[in-house]
């Protein structure tokens, strides 16, 4: 790219490279220089908008958790529709690309959760966010009585989410979690009955 024209929301250019880089090659190609150049901007560039490589990661891990957070929009569902229905939906919806990348990333660095966690609270960073939101919907269901009062919303909610990440780490289709997440809700109204 030339010198001296303006990129318009330069964060998120080098957030979407960033992206681009682990889902292309993994992690471990995660360099200064490989965002660069997926985002065609000088090397320099990087560095002062960010103190370090490591502050640039943590400022897109804090970005994309905070995007996943924001994206299952499961409190208006309650009291609608099937339980089951309305989380799998929700959960196999969230952004494929951020959703990937970022377990990827917090896979191979797990000291980026902290960092996260400063900026957007405990529980906040990505899959930790995810599997509040879907806990919260279970037990507003529950009291709905849309669940049964044994139910454990948590415990579901840690499932269903322990699914998704692993169908996400693994690069298979999100469509098998609906019958997971159908199967988990059955089993808890059975178990209450």
């Amino acid at each position: 790219m030339p010198r001296g024209i303006a990129i318009p929301q330069l964060r998120q250019h080098l957030f979407a490279a960033a992206e681009t880089v682990v889902l292309r090659g993994g992690p471990t190609g995660l360099t200064g220089r490989a965002v660069t150049v997926e985002a065609g901007v000088a090397a320099g560039l990087l560095y002062r908008h960010f103190a370090d490589f490591d502050a640039f990661l943590a400022a897109y891990a804090v970005d994309r958790s905070f995007t996943l957070a924001a994206a299952p929009a499961l409190t208006e569902r309650v009291g609608t529709g099937e339980v089951a229905a309305n989380l799998a939906g929700a959960l196999t919806a969230l952004p494929r690309p951020a959703l990937t990348a970022l377990a990827r990333l917090l896979a191979m660095r797990p000291d980026l959760v902290p960092r996260i966690e400063d900026v957007l609270g405990a529980g906040g960073s990505g899959f930790d966010a995810i599997e509040r939101a879907a806990a919260e919907y279970l037990a507003a269901e529950r009291l709905q009585g849309r669940l049964p009062e044994r139910a454990d919303p948590a415990a579901l909610a840690l499932a269903a989410v322990g699914v998704l990440h692993r169908l996400v780490l693994a690069g298979r289709d999100l469509d098998r979690l609906r019958g997971v997440v159908d199967a988990l809700v059955t089993a808890a109204a059975r178990e209450g009955a």
